[in-house]
């Protein structure tokens, strides 16, 4: 719940951003010198940018519960079993550990959308957030049925 708040604060955060970056390319063009339109336009384009990366970023987020929640009801959402240090954070090795298991998952299986659910619940784990994103990407076009490219 934590993390859809956040999620709520940060888009909102970034809407009124956006307004007003765009107020501001407003007033540019408005100002009516070649410069100016010139400049007004070019900043109208970032909040444009903006908008669509948060509406592809909340569409991804939105896919990726809906698998979550799809997994839990079937009860194979991957369970916490990593170790942690004194201070929380995940112990390296541990993560290593699940990752092997789940990488090896998914290479068994790799037309499964849960495998590669659970790799990017690992690759995430482990802090390779790039590699997470692709894998529950993978994921998502897997459960829709979208042809995925090796």
């Amino acid at each position: 719940m934590r993390a859809k708040i956040t999620y709520a604060v940060t888009a909102a955060v970034l809407v009124v951003y956006f307004v007003l970056v765009g107020s501001r390319g407003v007033l540019l063009i408005q100002h009516g010198t070649a410069l100016t339109v010139t400049f007004g336009v070019a900043v109208l384009i970032l909040p444009f940018i903006g908008v669509w990366f948060l509406w592809k970023n909340t569409q991804f987020v939105q896919r990726a519960n809906r698998l979550a929640a799809e997994l839990e009801a079937e009860g194979g959402l991957p369970v916490d079993e990593l170790r942690r240090t004194p201070s929380g954070r995940i112990d390296r090795d541990s993560a290593d550990e699940v990752f092997a298991r789940r990488k090896a998952e998914t290479e068994d299986a790799p037309d499964d959308w849960r495998c590669w659910f659970r790799l990017a619940v690992a690759y995430h784990d482990a802090r390779d957030t790039p590699r997470a994103r692709k894998a529950m990407q993978r994921a998502i076009a897997l459960h829709a049925g979208k042809p995925v490219n090796a």
